[in-house]
């Protein structure tokens, strides 16, 4: 006859039959999962032995935190009042709070009065926006649009229309390799390097007068091998805020040229730069007037505001129409595996807005708003650092940056100090964000700037 169990036996058995229900497992179960082995003792009581199977992902290594994305998980956990974020390039209004366009605001509700649905668009994306950006880019008259020659997908932002571009180069150019500006945005490496397309760096910051080495990025554009592909940013430098005069764009486009260099820009703040569609996408419009085949990324994350929305586009402008329609449809076939196709609503929102004569106005009175403050905060900045700054140091290199980003000069070590001491959060490179500054905040950041710069080696 089988003996009772004591009490804690029983809530032994218990506590095993429990586990074998969440788990999984047990002597005679087949299942992976937790085993639980039940032993008598001498004593009555029962003893468990629990035997944990390894994870076929023992081998996955966890991963670093995001350079720029991990600054705003550091700015959340400090719970100091004097605390900024200037980390992370989105717009914040002088109080310091996300802003929602109101012309976009105006284009949702119409889109909502229409009850319009929610069907899968085609892999090119939504066709009334595929017209607008690329009308936007190169200007509505421009001969390429007439004739046929840009070949435009809707993709997922900026990231989202390099990386598929990159894909394009490395099925159908493997032997080439791209040219990355030093510094550039954190995500270029990183999207060249999952596509499996190598690259390397020219010459582009010059530390010693924190403005651009324009010779280094000749000389360095020069040696690259025949036919490479060179990553430009069309407009307000990320991270540097540093761009090529119109005069130095001139002479990189004879040198492209000259090397049979494929120009590939990435546009991420037309209108947000300078507060001018046209004047930001100068850049762009010069390489392509010269008859050049020219890459170009977009992305509507900052002069709309549509982060969340994950909206842009990659164009190619090609010699012929019927390039353009080969190169268009490789360009969906490498879509097709990699998301399908792209999301509806960021897509209407731009063709609403750039398609109506009226709110096509409201936004570029709210863009100019919002590149007019960043351009105050950037004047009250500089003002506050040669006010408070009695070394003599030279800060005008502030005031010829352009865009929501400046370049301090701070090295990681100064910059660690503007974290630690100081609760400024930014990326380690020295990259401030603007457009996370207000007026009423300048003085306390420069404050810091300087106490970091002379006081921390």
């Amino acid at each position: 006859m089988a003996s009772a169990l004591s009490a804690p036996a029983a809530s032994a058995v218990a506590a095993a039959a429990a586990r074998r229900k969440v788990f999984g497992g047990g002597r005679n179960d087949g299942r992976a999962g937790c085993r639980v082995g039940i032993a008598r003792k001498n004593t009555g009581h029962i003893a468990m032995a629990l035997t944990v199977h390894a994870s076929r992902f023992e081998g996955v290594p966890m991963a670093p935190p995001d350079p720029i994305l991990g600054v705003s998980e550091a700015f959340k956990a400090d719970t100091s009042d004097l605390k900024l974020n200037l980390g992370v390039g989105a717009y914040r209004t002088e109080e310091l709070q996300p802003a929602v366009l109101n012309v976009v605001k105006k284009a949702e509700k119409l889109m909502l009065e229409k009850g319009e649905n929610k069907e899968y668009l085609p892999i090119e994306g939504f066709a009334a926006f595929n017209k607008a950006t690329a009308d936007l880019l190169l200007g509505a008259d421009n001969p390429v649009i007439k004739q046929g020659r840009v070949a435009t997908l809707q993709s997922l932002s900026g990231t989202g229309s390099l990386r598929l571009a990159a894909a394009f180069i490395q099925r159908y150019f493997p032997d080439a390799k791209v040219l990355i500006s030093s510094p550039t945005w954190g995500n270029h490496k990183n999207i060249f390097n999952d596509a499996r397309v190598p690259w390397s760096e020219y010459r582009y910051y010059d530390p010693k007068t924190v403005g651009l080495d324009f010779e280094g990025m000749i000389a360095d554009i020069q040696a690259a091998p025949e036919g490479s592909f060179v990553l430009l940013h069309g407009c307000a430098h990320n991270p540097t805020g540093i761009d090529p005069t119109p005069q130095q764009w001139e002479k990189l486009a004879d040198l492209i040229e000259e090397k049979k260099h494929m120009p590939f820009f990435d546009v991420a703040y037309q209108g947000f730069a300078s507060g001018s569609l046209d004047e930001d996408a100068s850049s762009v419009r010069l390489f392509v007037k010269r008859g050049l085949e020219v890459f170009v990324a977009q992305s509507y994350s900052k002069n709309l505001g549509l982060y969340a929305e994950r909206i842009g586009a990659i164009n190619v402008i090609c010699t012929a129409p019927e390039v353009a329609d080969r190169v268009k449809s490789q360009l969906k076939r490498l879509a097709r595996p990699m998301y399908s196709n792209p999301p509806i609503h960021g897509a209407k929102i731009v063709a609403n807005v750039v398609g109506d004569p009226t709110m096509f106005g409201e936004w570029k009175e709210e863009m100019e708003q919002m590149a007019g403050r960043i351009k105050n905060v950037r004047q009250k900045l500089y003002d506050s650092l040669t006010a408070k700054d009695q070394s003599g140091k030279d800060w005008s290199f502030i005031l010829s940056q352009i865009g929501m980003f400046s370049f301090t000069g701070l090295n990681r070590t100064q910059s660690d100090n503007m974290t630690d001491k100081w609760h400024i959060y930014m990326t380690k490179d020295g990259r401030i964000s603007l457009a996370g500054l207000n007026l009423a905040k300048c003085e306390y950041l420069a404050e810091a700037i300087i106490d970091s710069f002379h006081n921390v080696n």
